[in-house]
């Protein structure tokens, strides 16, 4: 698209275009050029509507935290595997809840949300809170900044936050009067101590006939039986040619004229103004301040000073003199010497007087000193624009009609050429392949072989380009390629297969009558007896392996059994006995799980009125305009709305 752009800014077409179009800003204004036409929404609960742009904001927040954890996710694996349906239906019943709680009455005034937000900034590491370092107040700016960091604005995040607050207060309202029948506490911790006890034996895998080594045969239709987990999938060798302004920053010059201009540019803001530490006391009137100012220049303690007046000493530490509020007081303050008292003060904000504690004098920058951080920020600039001039004679080549191989040597970028690598960005080992962002990956799926993209702009002086070099379908590995590792799991396989007849033949002795033991002793193995597993207590038991221990809970008293043994092979077990729990215990988990099963309670309740919500409201969702905000081209996709299919183009 970059190199689109490029292309038609040079025609004489554009010029007309760009006319016509500043003529449409001037009279119908930007925002009636770009608005939604009516109906444009992801979803619709009642008088509230989702626009695409915040589905697509939403999407991208979980994209990244899941980048975070390592885990690529494009918007076409997102179709496949469901996320965007999930995510919008959540949003659905989340949008109709706050929408029937509206329509209930149930809204936070303004004070309260102004608390809240305060607490909320407040809470934010010292470098992040929007507030004015030097003054400390409240700066909207900083705050519309911050929350832009996170593809949010200001009304944007409140409505949000508001919506919160009164869910919250709904829930609350509900949580203090509902309180699970103790019942069904009760119920639970008769569930979770009912004791079992498990008597097993292992099989011998000595006791059953190994198998011969397969036939070809054998493996080919072993491979067809698990050919879903065999299947390789597709995968793509491509060439990357990567214009990055990191890897120019080493090899950058700067020119010490530069160096200089920018100093002389910045130095007036790069040096910290003189600020001044005082403690101000203030007085009922011009009398009392003569006699606050006598005692203050005599040494007596401003605490013990304000009190006879019934007042507490103001303590104002490191203030330049633009961040004190009374202009009087700023103009006493910056014309006394370190430890005088200031003659009573008629401020702005009343009499007082004050005494200097502390000058700060200023601090002047110098070339020297800030030399670092400007050359570092000025090869930073001609990193970047040296990447931008090979993006141009890059784009100039290849329009030129050079493959991208050449048109990137011409202009002296980066060429990877990976091995095979998948739509997920991992070869066939499955690790990741470094260099291929998302933005990569998608464009090169959706080539065809010998297919070439057009520039891609990643930001920050980041440009790629991409060619498909050669595309191999999903497919079956040849059997001579996986024939050890194969022959291996078959034969394993098999054994497992005959241990577990083995297993059942034993268990139905063990089931018309004979001993644990005898069967056992039969089969060359021991039975060993586990006492008391309760559901409480199942984490003592985990050696036991989950199969066993899941079974041994859902088994009738008596009835044999056969299961997967932990260390791999097959058990036959019975449980020989089924125990209530003590009820002095009972009772007192009884109580212990009564708050419990109150807040599961509440989940229940609360995800019940999000459906109710939503059917009451007959809450629309748009699943097309959904996926086409993030990227999907819908076009694409079968009827049902299921899996992309393979997009295909012209070489």
């Amino acid at each position: 698209m970059l190199a689109g752009f490029r292309s038609f800014a040079k025609s004489p077409f554009a010029v007309v275009l760009f006319g016509l179009l500043i003529v449409s800003f001037a009279v119908f204004g930007i925002s009636d050029v770009f608005r939604h036409p009516p109906g444009k929404w992801v979803i619709a609960a009642g008088s509230r509507n989702v626009p695409p742009e915040d589905f697509k904001t939403r999407f991208e927040g979980y994209r990244k935290q899941q980048q975070a954890q390592g885990q690529t996710i494009t918007p076409d694996l997102a179709v496949e595997a469901g996320l965007d349906r999930q995510m919008l239906q959540q949003l659905a019943l989340q949008e109709s809840m706050a929408e029937l709680i509206r329509q209930m009455g149930i809204r936070p005034s303004d004070k309260l949300v102004g608390d809240i937000l305060r607490e909320q900034l407040a809470g934010l590491p010292p470098g992040q809170r929007p507030f004015d370092p030097i003054t400390g107040k409240f700066d909207p700016k900083m705050y519309a900044a911050l929350l832009a960091e996170n593809q949010l604005n200001p009304a944007r995040y409140e409505a949000t936050l508001r919506d919160d607050i009164a869910q919250t207060q709904m829930l609350a309202a509900v949580a203090g009067g509902l309180r699970a029948p103790r019942i069904y506490s009760a119920l639970q911790a008769a569930y979770g101590l009912e004791a079992r006890d498990l008597a097993a034996f292992a099989i011998n895998p000595s006791i059953v006939e190994k198998p011969a080594p397969p036939t070809d045969a054998q493996l080919q239709a072993f491979m067809k039986e698990h050919a879903e987990q065999l299947t390789r999938p597709e995968t793509r060798v491509l060439s990357v040619a990567r214009f990055s302004a990191k890897a120019l920053e080493p090899s950058a010059t700067v020119n010490e004229a530069d160096v200089v201009k920018t100093f002389n540019f910045r130095k007036d803001t790069l040096g910290v103004a003189e600020t001044r530490s005082y403690v101000q006391v203030f007085a009922p009137d011009a009398k009392a301040a003569a006699v606050i100012a006598q005692r203050l220049a005599k040494g007596d303690q401003p605490a013990v000073v304000a009190s006879a007046y019934g007042k507490q000493p103001v303590m104002i530490d490191s203030k330049p003199k633009s961040a004190l509020p009374d202009a009087k007081v700023a103009a006493a303050v910056f014309a006394l010497a370190e430890g005088q008292v200031s003659p009573p003060i008629a401020g702005d904000l009343g009499v007082s007087v004050v005494k200097l504690v502390k000058i700060n004098p200023p601090t002047v920058p110098t070339l020297e000193s800030q030399r670092p951080a400007i050359e570092a920020e000025l090869k930073v600039q001609a990193a970047q624009a040296k990447a931008y001039e090979q993006t141009q004679t890059y784009q100039d080549a290849h329009d030129g009609g050079a493959n991208l191989l050449d048109a990137a040597t011409k202009a002296g970028a980066l060429v990877l050429t990976t091995a095979p690598v998948a739509a997920q960005g991992v070869d066939e080992s499955g690790q990741p392949v470094p260099g291929l962002t998302p933005e990569v990956l998608k464009t090169a799926f959706e080539l065809s072989s010998g297919g070439e993209s057009e520039l891609i702009e990643a930001g920050k002086g980041e440009y790629y380009a991409v060619r498909v070099e050669k595309i191999i379908p999903k497919a079956l590995p040849p059997l001579a390629e996986i024939k050890p590792q194969l022959t291996q799991q078959w034969m394993i396989t098999k054994l497992l297969e005959r241990m577990k007849a083995k297993a059942d033949e034993l268990g139905a002795r063990v089931k018309k009558g004979e001993s644990m033991e005898a069967v056992a002793a039969a089969a060359g193995s021991n039975v060993q007896r586990v006492p008391n597993i309760t559901r409480e207590n199942a984490r003592q038991f985990q050696g036991l392996g989950r199969d066993l221990l899941v079974t041994t809970f859902g088994a009738k008293p008596g009835e044999p059994f056969t299961a997967r043994a932990p260390q791999g092979g097959f058990l036959v077990a019975k449980v020989e006995a089924v125990r209530p729990g003590a009820t002095p215990q009972m009772a007192r988990i009884t109580e212990a799980m009564r708050g419990q099963t109150s807040q599961g309670l509440l989940r229940d309740v609360s995800l019940a009125a999000q459906d109710a919500a939503k059917a009451q409201l007959k809450t629309k969702v748009n699943l097309d305009l959904a996926r086409q905000a993030i990227g999907v081209d819908t076009t694409l996709l079968p009827k049902d709305g299921g899996k992309p299919k393979a997009k295909e183009k012209a070489q």
